[in-house]
C-alpha cells in the first residue's frame, strides 16, 4: 500500500533523538497494521506536492505550526489538492493541521479555539461508531497539541467523536476522508518536549496541568488500527 505522508512541518532537529521525524512517527503508528506499507514523505512546506490524487493509494496529512487560514503558497496549494482529492475519491486522513485543512478546504470553518491551547492527554468520546472502528470503543485518549480547531464541518460531513475542549475531535467527509484533531503519532516524550519548549508561549499554569496528564495511558495503537482500516476499506 503506497501512502503519501503530506508533510506540513517536521520535528525540530533538537528533538529528533526522541522518536525521529514525522515520517518515523507515522511509520511506527501505521506499519503494525499495514504489513505492506510504503510510506513516502512529501515535503509540502518546502514546496513539494503530489502530481495528482491518483499518484498514491492514500494520503495522510500531518500537523503543523502554521494555521490553515494563513496566506502561504504551500497552504493554498494543499487546499486545492484536498479539493481535487475529494472530487476523485482519494482516501485521505488529516491529523491536527491536516484535520483542520480537511474542514477549511471543503467548506467548513477553522478558528482560534475559545478554550485556548488544547494540550496534554484528553478523552475523545465516540458519538458514531463505524465498521472500521475495530475494536469498538465508546471513548479513547490521545495526546493533543493545538491552538486552532474546527468550528464547523464541511457539507456531507459526519461527526464521529467529540472532546470536552474540542467539539469536533474526529469527523468524516463523504466515505473516504477522515479528520482527527488529536495526535496518535506522538509519543508522550515528544509531547513533553514540546510542552516544555512552549511553556512561556502557552503559559506555565496550563503547561504544568498538561504535563501532569502525560502518565495517563493513551490509545494511539487503537487509533492507528482505525486509521489503517479506514484507508484500506
Amino acid at each position: 500500500m503506497n501512502i503519501a505522508l503530506l508533510g506540513c512541518d517536521d520535528v525540530p532537529q533538537r528533538f529528533r533523538h526522541i522518536a525521529g521525524g514525522y515520517r518515523d512517527m507515522f511509520d511506527a503508528l501505521l506499519a503494525p497494521h499495514v504489513p505492506d506499507l510504503n510510506l513516502e514523505w512529501v515535503d509540502l512546506y518546502r514546496g513539494d506536492m503530489p502530481p495528482a490524487p491518483s499518484a498514491f493509494d492514500a494520503y495522510v496529512c500531518t500537523g503543523s505550526r502554521c494555521s490553515v487560514y494563513e496566506d502561504r503558497e504551500w497552504i493554498r496549494r494543499l487546499k486545492t489538492f484536498v479539493q481535487e482529492a475529494r472530487r476523485e475519491g482519494a482516501p485521505f486522513v488529516g491529523i491536527c493541521f491536516g484535520h483542520q485543512m480537511l474542514a477549511e478546504a471543503l467548506g467548513g470553518k477553522v478558528v482560534r479555539a475559545d478554550y485556548g491551547w488544547g494540550i496534554g492527554v484528553h478523552d475523545m468520546k465516540v458519538v458514531k461508531s463505524e465498521s472500521w472502528m475495530v475494536p469498538e470503543r465508546a471513548q479513547c485518549r490521545l495526546q493533543y497539541m493545538h491552538a486552532d480547531q474546527v468550528q464547523s464541518m464541511p457539507p456531507d460531513s459526519t461527526l464521529l467523536a467529540s472532546s470536552a475542549h474540542c467539539p469536533v475531535a474526529m469527523f468524516r467527509v463523504g466515505e473516504r476522508m477522515l479528520g482527527i484533531e488529536g495526535h496518535p503519532e506522538f509519543p508522550a516524550a515528544y509531547e513533553e518536549a514540546l510542552l516544555l519548549a512552549r511553556k512561556e508561549h502557552i503559559g506555565a499554569e496550563r503547561v504544568d496541568a498538561a504535563l501532569a496528564t502525560l502518565n495517563i495511558p493513551t490509545d494511539e495503537r487503537l487509533v492507528g488500527a482505525w486509521i489503517a482500516r479506514f484507508l484500506r476499506q
